[in-house]
């Protein structure tokens, strides 16, 4: 999501194995807690774009470090199984 706005579609695309009803519960949560917001697009039919908050970029810059770890760590963490 902090890679800019997405539409429902584009992201049931993008996460591979997820289904729409457990997607649409995950957005539904991010924007409870202020990490997206869902905006309605003036088109027929009605459709939604998801869209990152400025709370939810702010934790970029730990969710670059999560990635540069994991990639660091990466053989150790297949070696475990």
């Amino acid at each position: 999501m902090c890679n800019g706005s997405h539409r429902f579609g584009n992201i049931v695309q993008a996460i591979p194995k997820i289904t729409a009803r457990v997607l649409s519960k995950e957005l539904k949560a991010l924007e409870i807690n202020k990490l997206v917001k869902k905006i309605a697009q003036d088109e027929y039919p009605i459709r939604f774009e998801y869209h990152p908050t400025a709370y939810c970029l702010s934790m970029q810059p730990i969710v670059d470090e999560m990635i540069k770890w994991g990639r660091r760590h990466r053989n150790k963490i297949r070696e475990e199984f």
